[in-house]
């Protein structure tokens, strides 16, 4: 009886689903997005970049999840080439020195159902700070097309470009800013988790 009880418990461990993964984001159907306001009286949105990295989700303990994602900040766009220039110049971001953002967090907790609150430090234009992210998710998972299965998240924060020393703007004669200094940043995710059995039949 003894044996028969350990090989029945055995099935089940096997038959259990990990409960820590490792997910890659998928540049296609992600994005970084940001909002910032235009003589204060409208708003102007843009992308910063193709986003790619990695999740690490503990469906057992969340504190123990991590994130490690960078943007390619050479391809930001507000579907306005003079103004796309100008972004990319040492006015702002300095693409040539600074091609990429990181995020890598340092903390993650639970912030209500659904919800995580994600810290970690922003390094952008050659300067790190350190911010919280707002996140919604992770959703359930589901199976795509191809036989390999995914998750979304939506992250969002509010910065101060200034920390970053992206400095540049007007002041108008109303006393306005030509460009706000707060962003909002909004990031849609969508990672991928390779199925084993996928992997196996593709060597055959």
């Amino acid at each position: 009886m003894k044996q028969v009880l350990t090989f029945v418990a055995s099935l089940a461990l096997s038959a259990a689903p990990a409960l820590a993964s490792e997910w890659k984001i998928d540049p296609a159907h992600s994005g970084a997005q940001f909002r910032v306001k235009h003589m204060g009286i409208t708003n102007v949105d843009g992308v910063l970049g193709p986003i790619t990295g990695t999740i690490h989700l503990d469906d057992k303990d969340v504190t123990k999840s991590s994130v490690d994602a960078s943007i390619d900040v050479t391809q930001i766009s507000t579907q306005t080439a003079k103004r796309d220039e100008h972004l990319k110049s040492p006015d702002f971001f300095d693409v040539a020195k600074f091609p990429t953002a990181t995020f890598k967090s340092t903390k993650v907790e639970k912030a209500g159902k659904g919800k995580l609150k994600v810290s970690g430090d922003l390094t952008m234009h050659g300067i790190t700070k350190p911010v919280t992210l707002a996140v919604e998710g992770p959703s359930a998972q589901v199976k795509d097309p191809w036989g390999g299965t995914r998750v979304a998240l939506s992250a969002t924060t509010k910065l101060n470009r200034k920390e970053w020393d992206l400095n540049w703007n007007k002041v108008l004669t109303g006393g306005e800013l030509l460009v706000s200094d707060d962003v909002l940043v909004t990031l849609p995710i969508e990672a991928t988790l390779e199925d084993p059995n996928k992997k196996e039949a593709s060597t055959k």
